[in-house]
């Protein structure tokens, strides 16, 4: 039982986009643009995304994102 507690703790519960689609989120150095996102987004989709939210902080670009349906 204490197996399926720590199990438990280690996951966590996915995002969803307003209109129900499961989100992504990838980070990237906020050094550079947020090309570098946007492209590794893109490539995650297969083409076209809608962007969640977009925050900077600590050094990191963090990119949450959902693939619009295909």
């Amino acid at each position: 039982m204490a197996a399926l507690a720590l199990a438990g703790c280690r996951s966590s519960a996915p995002l969803f986009a307003p209109d129900g689609r499961p989100t992504t989120q990838v980070q990237c150095s906020a050094a550079g643009t947020w090309d570098a996102c946007m492209q590794h987004a893109r490539g995650m989709c297969g083409g076209a995304f809608d962007v969640v939210r977009q925050t900077t902080g600590g050094g990191v670009r963090t990119l949450l994102f959902a693939c619009k349906a295909g």
